[in-house]
């Protein structure tokens, strides 16, 4: 049955604007099968690397993107939490209700609620009665059990408990709940959710898009990221690479202790990305004279496997938090998976990815002894050894974690 298909996302991307990507590589596999789709998101989003302008008089930008029909909501920018960013939830939510007239004629048959933030999951399920929809509640974190645990912000502060309220809404009256988190079934069965409506479909790759195709395929890194990365060859014995985000949720500082220890001289650790910890770990590395670590510039999505195919270990660290009981679904671990390469994971959780898929060493979070002995591990095998296990990590992906496979999951 070919399908007509709303997905509402206040944060989704495109491969011409950036994060998020996940919405666009549902929405391409699903137009590729036959569907039609229409993707309504936000003007603007902090985690897009190219924001929409709309014209002052115009609320509404309409635009074809591969087969998909996107409507951007004019809303204002802001830069960080804070009041300025949930005025912009409201406006996206107010634009929304305002296309209802038009979302109703195209008489969809399934209606995706997506904005990490649970509010659109009240206007979704009114979309969907008016048109006999399915509605569908795409979970990517628990909020509002995220800024609670991670920003110690009171249940009982109006926002949250608005919040609650809607994600409780969610759960009661969705068709189906599609999580990204693996261990989520209980929490959503406490907040109201029938069991039987649980669904996981997880985050993927789009091959085509991040393939480690052959190395003349590749496209070429800057050549100020060469030239760092060749003579860091040259120096160390080991490449520990990283490439995403440098903000609190990554924690990086860990990394940063890690090189700082006698035992990591051989090791040269390559970081390639933005965000708000980077200076503030760029100085802590010019304080304490580090000269084994390395903070390149970001790069295009498209170089990004060009980055990791010159690493020979690539490395993802969360904090021991609470929150990660239920799971994570980072896109970057599947990048890496698709790399080839073997896979440094410092996580406490009882869901772990790289442990399942024996794509490399785990330990636990936040513990620099157990990082600094992984890498001692990576140093002491053979070069096969590495590869195996970096062959072990792109099967797994390559048989579960497609965006083709995931879209057929979902509808």
């Amino acid at each position: 049955m070919l399908h007509n298909i709303i997905y509402i996302n206040h944060y989704a991307g495109s491969d011409i604007h950036g994060m998020e990507y996940r919405p666009y590589y549902l929405a391409r596999e699903w137009v590729k099968s036959g569907h039609q789709v229409t993707i309504v998101a936000s003007s603007f989003s902090h985690i897009r690397s190219k924001n929409i302008d709309i014209k002052p008089k115009q609320q509404y930008h309409f635009e074809d993107i591969d087969g998909i029909n996107y409507i951007w909501c004019k809303t204002h920018p802001y830069i960080s939490n804070g009041i300025k960013r949930a005025l912009n939830i409201f406006e996206f939510l107010y634009r929304l209700f305002h296309l209802r007239h038009k979302l109703i004629k195209q008489t969809p048959t399934i209606i995706i609620a997506s904005s990490t933030y649970p509010f659109d999951t009240i206007f979704a399920k009114y979309l969907a009665r008016k048109t006999n929809a399915k509605f569908i509640y795409e979970v990517h974190d628990l909020w509002p059990l995220t800024p609670i645990e991670l920003n110690g912000m009171s249940p009982y502060h109006p926002f949250i408990w608005l919040m609650q309220r809607a994600e409780n809404y969610g759960y009661k009256h969705a068709d189906k709940v599609v999580s990204l988190l693996p261990n989520a079934k209980k929490y959503m069965i406490d907040h109201g959710m029938n069991e039987n409506k649980f669904h996981y479909i997880p985050n993927g790759v789009a091959v085509n898009e991040n393939q480690n195709n052959p190395k003349t395929n590749l496209v070429s890194l800057p050549e100020e990221h060469t030239l760092i990365i060749n003579n860091a060859k040259k120096q160390f014995k080991l490449l520990v690479g990283y490439a995403g985000g440098m903000g609190d949720a990554n924690a990086l500082s860990y990394l940063l202790d890690v090189a700082k220890s006698p035992k990591m001289s051989q090791v040269g650790f390559i970081l390639v990305g933005d965000g708000a910890n980077k200076s503030i770990l760029s100085n802590e590395t010019k304080k304490h004279q580090l000269h084994n670590i390395f903070f390149l510039s970001p790069v295009t999505k498209s170089q990004i496997p060009s980055f990791l195919d010159k690493m020979n270990v690539l490395y993802i660290g969360w904090h021991n938090l609470p929150i990660y009981r239920f799971g994570v679904s980072p896109n970057k671990i599947f990048d890496y998976m698709l790399a080839k390469k073997p896979i440094l994971h410092s996580i406490s959780s009882p869901y772990d990815i790289v442990k399942i898929a024996n794509c490399g060493i785990s330990v636990p979070a936040e513990h620099i002894t157990q990082i600094i002995l992984a890498i001692t591990a990576f140093i002491n095998m053979d070069n096969t050894e590495r590869e195996m296990l970096g062959l072990n990590g792109y099967n797994y992906v390559i048989k579960h974690h497609t965006y083709h496979t995931l879209a057929k999951s979902f509808c």
